[in-house]
């Protein structure tokens, strides 16, 4: 599956062009069939020669619904460059073709419509116009082709070539990672509900799955899907999708939202990208100047802090934070466009490097050094950046930070040792989202704040099994998803060992010293000579504690206790008695053992709780 849009000057025939093509109208709005005149994103697709199926996205041309067009060309994988041979390359042609170069949309088709209102001598004048407009551009190379929408002359050509560049041209279908849907539209259908639709980027999306939109992070799930309106259960990266969700209102999602799964994606308000400036930019971008930024759907307002240049002048390229009005859910890797409000224009473009970077003082070495290592693009240096000797990043947060998609490439530095991947085993051909990467200095870090603190803790509680988990994970100031991996990791070294609910040092060992033993025994001797109605054990809160651990005595209720096998002699004769009787009442049990009521009720609501008895009535039943 391909998305194929459509690019150029208002009525140079891009909506005509794609009906000829598919047979649909993508002028959904009645005004917009009415001026005859796309205002919003169109949609409308076609089977290719091959079989390829290809998603096509019809956007406006007119300048005053720039912005529109922008909401749709974020996830493209090639272009129609649509220019009428009767007008040749005009103002918009020229905006549109600036937009893809700076998306870096290096796959398309340049057309040439209405070739039956001129002649072949003109028609040749177009193609070296055109060709000289294409130069030095992301499109440089793309293939012209001329075409007649009304009488279908060149069509058959046009889907020809356009199948062969797609064979050059990277399917986004096989992606593994967290799905994420930048939304262009958000409606109600009655019956269904809300339904949003985007190109989806980067994983698959499947019914069922629960979401949230962002950056408000509201939680929802896919109720249904589909794909050129075909339902289906799953949707592949690289599609166009409408996805059917429950549990939000419409006027809950808006255009420039990002479906995502939880925890795949972090809402930021500060971008660090790498920009290219305009050769025809009205003047240089200077430090602090406002702008609008488009990103994914996105329309939102910023500042620039220009980080190794007093100006961006006309042509060049620099480093820059992005400072925004509101937050925005983005990914390294993501391109952008940078326009001014008024006069409404095309300044400049460029990719995130770092979606959640700190915020930067200006001119610094070190901070461009790394962003130059960011922008590089190596895997080892991306990933090792982004853990440095912080606590584990989950794999979907190394997505996040470094637009990393398949962990594999992260192998080498795995085998050498460098980083630890936790929670998931290695030879997986997928992680996991509860996988968990840290490095080697990150993991000495962990070590150094968790042995310590339970070495603190055992000296403290020395009668105690170990910590209680949450308090380890308050003491490694780990999130809590993470936490199971780390300490699995701690005992796999033999330096911990665990249970569901505490952690210990491996090999720690409580035990009563002497004079504890001669307490606990002096308690198990009293109760033993009333062994149905004993007291209490005269036991310090620790030292019982470890009693009980031990399985010393059995407690029933806060102050009442019995032996174990006195215990086991009572819930004997309770299955034997229901066995024979068909039930077992307080009164019986007391009258039997001759307890008091006090002891048979704590230990018949203590089998009622363990789920061994249920009440029916007075007595109580084997459950």
């Amino acid at each position: 599956m391909y998305v194929v849009g459509t690019a150029g000057h208002v009525d140079h025939g891009k909506s005509t062009l794609v009906k000829a093509l598919t047979g649909i109208d993508p002028d959904r709005w009645e005004e917009e069939q009415r001026r005859e005149m796309t205002i919003d994103l169109g949609f409308a697709w076609l089977t290719l020669p091959s079989g390829r199926n290809v998603s096509l996205i019809d956007v406006p041309g007119h300048e005053r619904f720039i912005k529109n067009m922008l909401a749709g060309v974020g996830g493209l994988d090639a272009a129609l460059l649509v220019i009428a041979a009767d007008e040749s390359v005009m103002p918009q042609t020229v905006e549109h073709l600036a937009i893809l170069d700076l998306l870096e949309v290096r796959h398309g088709v340049v057309v040439l419509t209405r070739i039956d209102l001129v002649d072949a001598e003109w028609l040749a004048l177009v193609e070296e116009e055109v060709r000289a407009c294409l130069k030095d551009t992301s499109l440089e190379n793309a293939p012209i082709v001329a075409v007649s929408a009304r009488t279908e002359q060149g069509l058959d050509t046009l889907v020809a070539v356009l199948d062969r560049v797609l064979d050059a041209t990277p399917s986004r279908a096989a992606a593994i990672g967290a799905p994420r849907l930048p939304v262009d539209r958000a409606f109600t259908i009655g019956g269904f509900g809300t339904v949003v639709t985007g190109t989806l980027l980067d994983g698959p999306l499947r019914v069922g799955q629960e979401v949230v939109v962002l950056p408000a992070g509201r939680v929802a799930r896919v109720r249904g899907l589909q794909t050129h309106k075909q339902r289906c259960e799953t949707a592949l990266p690289g599609t166009r999708v409408a996805v059917n969700l429950a549990g939000v209102h419409h006027t809950e999602v808006a255009r420039g939202d990002v479906l995502a799964l939880p925890g795949a994606l972090r809402p930021t308000s500060l971008l660090d990208m790498h920009l290219r400036v305009l050769g025809d930019a009205p003047g240089p971008l200077e430090q602090n100047t406002a702008l609008d930024l488009f990103i994914g759907a996105a329309e939102v307002r910023c500042r620039l802090t220009l980080l190794d240049a007093e100006v961006l002048a006309p042509g060049s390229s620099g480093w820059a934070q992005l400072r925004l009005e509101r937050p925005v859910a983005a990914m390294r890797g993501d391109r952008g466009i940078l326009r001014v409000a008024s006069p409404s224009r095309t300044v400049a473009g460029g990719v995130v490097v770092d979606p959640h970077p700190p915020r930067h003082r200006r001119f610094r070495p070190e901070v461009i050094a790394g962003l130059e290592a960011r922008l590089r693009g190596d895997p080892q240096e991306l990933l090792l950046q982004a853990l440095g000797d912080g606590p584990p990043l989950s794999w979907a947060e190394v997505r996040a930070e470094t637009g990393l998609l398949d962990w594999r490439s992260l192998a080498p530095l795995m085998a050498a040792g460098r980083v630890l991947l936790l929670g998931a085993p290695p030879d997986q051909p997928d992680v996991a989202d509860d996988g968990w990467l840290v490095s080697v200095a990150g993991w000495a870090r962990l070590e150094a704040r968790l042995l310590p603190a339970l070495r603190a803790y055992h000296g403290r509680y020395p009668l105690r099994r170990g910590m209680p988990r949450e308090e380890a994970r308050q003491k490694l100031r780990l999130p809590a998803r993470a936490l199971g991996a780390v300490l699995d990791e701690a005992a796999r070294r033999g330096l911990v060992a665990l249970d569901e609910s505490r952690v210990w040092l491996a090999g720690h060992d409580p035990r009563p010293l002497s004079e504890q033993w001669a307490a606990i025994e002096a308690a198990l001797a009293a109760m033993r000579q009333a062994p149905y109605g004993p007291p209490a054990p005269a036991l310090d809160e620790e030292l019982l504690a470890w009693t009980l651990e031990q399985g010393l005595v059995v407690r029933l209720a806060p102050d009442v206790f019995l032996l174990p096998e006195t215990y086991a002699e009572l819930l004997a004769w309770v299955r034997a008695t229901v066995a024979a009787e068909g039930s077992v009442s307080v009164a019986m049990l007391r009258d039997r053992f001759g307890s008091s009521r006090k002891y048979a009720v704590a230990f018949l609501e203590h089998l009622d709780e363990r789920k061994i008895t249920r009440r029916e009535g007075e007595g109580r039943v084997l459950v």
